[in-house]
């Protein structure tokens, strides 16, 4: 587990997973909302580094401040903000965990170290380094849903086409 400074004295904090073998019971406890603590939990494998995460927390934290959130929670506003998508339920299904996700990044806001601590319990998995995201990122896949084109990554990286996409969805 890591934890970042945002804004305005917030923070967010990520862990990473795999192996997970809960990933229903997760989802079923999130669809619900009876998820305690309060987390986004986000399919990994679409993530390549904390950079696009960070951007759309502090995308999420902007929403919540101006009172203009998309989705009902700070948390489920994080994966549709790192989604691109303008479509929440599309954004929350493709970026957000399924059935049998066994990667899994976990990010809280402000949490304490109680709260991470439960939210490892939470999760049935082997909790791994941040810097894996690079090594077991899913590109293919990456590029495809982002529409990011090779010519692009010629003269950017991965992390920073997506926070392009991050940032000007709202724009487009």
């Amino acid at each position: 587990m890591k934890t970042f400074p945002l804004s305005r004295g917030s923070t967010i904090s990520l862990a990473l997973f795999s192996d997970v073998s809960n990933s229903r019971e997760l989802l079923d406890l999130m669809q619900s909302g009876k998820l305690e603590p309060a987390v986004a939990l986000l399919n990994a494998s679409l993530v390549p580094d904390v950079f696009p995460i960070l951007a759309a927390a502090l995308k999420a934290l902007l929403s919540k401040t101006r009172e203009s959130l998309t989705t009902r929670t700070l948390h489920s506003e994080l994966v549709y903000n790192y989604s691109g998508s303008k479509h929440i339920t599309e954004s929350l299904k493709r970026c957000g965990i399924s059935d049998n996700t066994t990667y899994i990044l976990a990010a809280c806001f402000d949490a304490s170290d109680e709260e991470m601590k439960a939210v490892e319990k939470l999760i049935s998995g082997t909790e791994i380094d941040l810097t894996e995201l690079e090594r077991r990122a899913n590109q293919p896949q990456i590029l495809k849903h982002y529409k990011i084109p090779p010519q692009e990554l010629s003269i950017s990286t991965l992390p920073d086409a997506i926070v392009c996409r991050i940032a000007a969805r709202d724009a487009l």
